[in-house]
């Protein structure tokens, strides 16, 4: 291109490009949050995005019943008389759920986004599955004998586990959008 194309094309391009985007990280974090609307817990819905060193997602999951198991014959309650009669014994972590769910050979190496900070049960997945880094944006149950646990397995196998600080309270998901004729064409806005 000579130098009266490039002014040419300088001139006439004046639209830039957007700078309200998601980052990477608010963009992983919400595609757990989006995964565990999945969930069909009542009390709590977790989501988990796994993403290898290149920014791809490599496995997501929500917390659930195990497959082939119907998730109407078994107990969603916090609390019973009886703790078979509870939901823990029986549903999978978003984070096992991630792992087992991986698009990929493995995870080795790979950052996981999840919503709670993992118990000890997932903090064994993901060292097992060879994760490098957790990031989490609640620790609401720091201070129970698992998470308590969880932390030292994970410092102790030298994975990273940081808390998520967003940049922004909420992502708006608005399928009416794409109908907006401004959508495809910035310099119509």
């Amino acid at each position: 291109m000579d130098e009266q194309q490039q002014l040419c094309f300088m001139n006439s391009s004046t639209t830039r490009k957007r700078e309200d985007y998601l980052e990477w990280p608010e963009y992983f974090m919400a595609v757990a949050f989006l995964s565990a609307q999945r969930s069909k817990d009542p009390s709590s819905q977790v989501g988990a995005c796994i993403v290898n060193q290149e920014n791809k997602i490599v496995g997501i999951g929500y917390n659930g019943m195990p497959n082939g198991c119907d998730d109407d014959q078994l107990p969603w309650s916090r609390s019973a008389d009886d703790r078979l009669n509870t939901k823990y014994p029986y549903v999978c972590h978003a984070e096992l759920n991630a792992i087992m769910n991986k698009n990929s050979a493995d995870v080795k190496g790979c950052s996981m986004y999840v919503a709670l900070f993992p118990c000890n049960e997932c903090a064994k997945l993901i060292i097992q599955a060879g994760l490098k880094e957790v990031v989490y944006l609640s620790d609401k149950y720091h201070d129970t004998p698992e998470m308590t646990a969880s932390r030292r397995l994970l410092s102790m196998a030298g994975i990273q586990f940081r808390q998520f600080k967003p940049k922004r309270t909420e992502i708006i998901i608005d399928f009416n959008s794409i109908n907006d004729p401004g959508i495809m064409d910035n310099t119509t806005k």
